[in-house]
């Protein structure tokens, strides 16, 4: 069972533009009511090791709890919904702290 705040390594396909592709850590954003249900489609957020700094971004250190090998930003301008066949079995969960940090901006992003 997925839960939300879940790092998994995702397929994105080619980009365009400057969107993010390829193969890559995301962070699971979909409530965990909707992934109870088992859902075919998920939200996520691509991670990036290119930290920039943008208020869209939330930076993830590396810790044992979610399996990341470096510093991570969580790139939330970026967020898709992605068929749960893409996603690979979770390396770890970015805790809530960091997932509320993340739907705040995401909230501020989508006008909520």
């Amino acid at each position: 069972m997925r839960r939300c705040g879940d790092v998994q390594l995702a397929d994105l396909g080619e980009p365009q533009g400057r969107e993010a592709g390829f193969a890559r850590p995301v962070v699971v954003v979909t409530a965990q009511v909707v992934l109870d249900q088992g859902p075919t489609v998920a939200q996520v957020v691509p991670l990036t090791s290119a930290i920039r700094g943008y208020r869209s971004e939330v930076t993830i250190e590396p810790d044992p709890d979610n399996g990341l090998e470096g510093i991570a930003a969580a790139q939330c301008q970026h967020i898709r919904a992605i068929a749960v066949e893409r996603l690979a079995e979770p390396i770890g969960n970015v805790g809530p702290q960091a997932l509320n940090q993340m739907r705040e901006i995401l909230a501020d992003l989508l006008d909520l």
